[in-house]
C-alpha cells in the first residue's frame, strides 16, 4: 500500500493534490496520509479536523490521520466520527490507549498507534493487540523532507515476526523519508503500507510517482500484499 502524505502537497489545493494520485484501483494511492501536529506535541501547526471533513467530501480515497497531538484521548475520535477511515495517536502522548483503540473503533475506524525512532517496540505488544495498525516513524515527527533513520527497520523486523507468526494481527506502517532509494529496505524489513511525502508531490507527475514506488515494493516484499481499505488478500 502506498499512502501519500499530504503535507508534501500544496495546502491551497489539496482537493486537486488528492486526485492527483487518485488512479484505477491498484494504481493509485490506497490511502491519503494526513499529518495532523498542534505545535505542542511537535514543534509544528498544520491541518487540523475542519480540513479533514472537507477533504472527505472532495475524495473517495481513505483518510489515514496521524495524529500528532497532546491528549489525543480527548481529540482522536473525533476523527473516526468525521469518518476517517485509519486514526493513528502516538503511545507517547496517549493516556489510556487501551481505551483509546476502543473508542476509535466504535467510532468507525481502524485504530492505529505510533511510535517515534527512538521508541522501543517491547513494552507496546500487549498494547498492540488492541490495534488494527503499527506507524513506526523512520524521522523525527514534525516536518517533511527528512532523512530516513535505517535503524527503526529493526523494530520493522520485531513487528513483522509478531504479525507472521499470529501474536499480532496489524498493519505495519511506515513514514519518513520513503522515497525509491530506502523503500526497497523497508519492504524487505516487512511494512505493508508505506507513507511518502516529498517523493510523490515533488514530482513531476505524482500519480506516476505512486506507481514507481509501488512497482519497487512489489519487486522487494517477500510478505503479503494489502489491497486499500479492504485489507489483506
Amino acid at each position: 500500500m502506498i499512502a501519500p502524505s499530504m503535507l508534501s502537497a500544496d495546502f491551497a489545493r489539496l482537493a486537486d493534490e488528492a486526485d492527483a494520485v487518485t488512479g484505477e484501483p491498484g494504481a493509485g494511492a490506497d490511502w491519503l496520509h494526513i499529518d495532523v501536529m498542534d505545535a505542542h506535541f511537535v514543534p509544528n501547526l498544520t491541518l487540523g479536523l475542519p480540513v479533514v471533513q472537507s477533504l472527505l467530501k472532495a475524495t473517495a480515497v481513505p483518510l489515514d490521520c496521524h495524529l500528532m497531538i497532546e491528549d489525543p484521548d480527548r481529540w482522536a475520535p473525533a476523527y473516526a466520527e468525521a469518518g476517517a477511515y485509519n486514526v493513528t495517536v502516538h503511545v507517547e502522548a496517549a493516556r489510556d490507549p487501551v481505551m483509546l483503540a476502543r473508542d476509535l473503533r466504535a467510532a468507525g475506524a481502524r485504530a492505529g498507534l505510533s511510535i517515534k525512532p527512538g521508541t522501543p517496540l517491547e513494552p507496546y505488544v500487549e498494547i498492540l493487540r488492541h490495534y488494527d495498525t503499527l506507524l513506526v516513524m523512520s524521522v523525527e515527527p514534525g516536518f517533511g523532507g527528512q532523512s530516513f533513520i535505517p535503524e527503526v527497520l529493526d523494530k520493522v523486523r520485531s513487528a513483522r515476526r509478531l504479525v507472521d507468526t499470529g501474536h499480532l494481527t496489524l498493519l505495519v506502517e511506515i513514514d519518513g523519508g520513503i522515497n525509491s532509494d530506502t523503500i526497497e529496505a523497508a519492504a524487505q524489513a516487512g511494512v505493508d503500507c508505506f507513507v511518502a511525502g516529498s517523493a510523490v508531490y515533488g514530482a513531476d507527475d505524482p500519480g506516476r510517482a505512486v506507481r514507481a514506488l509501488r512497482d519497487r515494493v512489489r519487486t522487494a516484499s517477500p510478505h503479503r500484499h494489502w489491497t486499500g481499505a479492504e485489507g489483506a488478500s
